[in-house]
């Protein structure tokens, strides 16, 4: 078995949050950057992920994929890192809670948003977000007036939460609310996170490169 840590991304794709969880852990990691329109859907990769989608990382013999689920397991896997409240503290519940809304009814809420979709108002006890509304609602009051979204420490529910925040706003899915950028404006000036977006940033502007030469 190996202990290797092998991160597969695209790096215009929701791999970029792992990005900023594997700089925030550490530990050392190979790259393996895969194009939509061809490796993504390869025979290899889908061994790997049959929904031929990004991120993904492999470990000591374990595949992992979904980015909460890797931020998750990247926290208890190096603990050392610090960046998961303990087991035994209260804010646990809520580094879970948290990391677990966002990939969840924010996801879903965001993503139907971005398509056009809006649940009709008979259907929305059907939906696990209800509606947008509520949704940005209760993120807004996750985040108001906090530096870090469990506790006193920043944590890997801060990097998923905080990507999609800064995303949302970024693309207009998530409307700039006052909570919303300020809880943004501090976390996304980590060393960590400044790191992997230089890095994904330059993997776009090479592969931008060769397709112009």
């Amino acid at each position: 078995m190996s202990d290797e840590l092998v991160f597969y991304t695209n790096p215009m794709s929701r791999g970029r949050i792992v990005r900023w969880m594997l700089e925030e852990v550490g530990a050392p990691y190979r790259t393996v950057v895969l194009d939509y329109a061809s490796t993504m859907k390869a025979p290899e990769y889908l061994a790997i992920n049959p929904m031929g989608k990004v991120p993904a990382i492999t470990h000591r013999g374990v595949t992992v994929t979904e980015g909460a689920a890797i931020c998750a397991y990247l926290a208890d896997a190096f603990p050392e890192a610090g960046l998961a409240p303990p087991t035994t503290s209260p804010a646990r519940g809520t580094y879970y809670r948290w990391l677990m809304f966002a990939c969840g009814p924010v996801e879903a809420a965001v993503t139907n948003k971005s398509m056009g979709f809006v649940v009709p108002d008979d259907r929305k006890p059907m939906a696990g977000y209800g509606c947008l509304e509520d949704t940005l609602n209760a993120l807004e009051q996750a985040v108001a007036g906090k530096t870090y979204i469990a506790g006193d420490k920043f944590s890997a529910a801060d990097v998923y939460v905080g990507s999609q925040i800064g995303w949302g706003m970024m693309f207009g899915s998530i409307e700039k609310r006052p909570a919303f950028e300020a809880y943004w404006a501090g976390i996304s000036q980590r060393p960590a996170a400044k790191r992997a977006a230089e890095i994904d940033d330059a993997l776009i502007a090479a592969a931008k490169e060769a397709a112009d030469a």
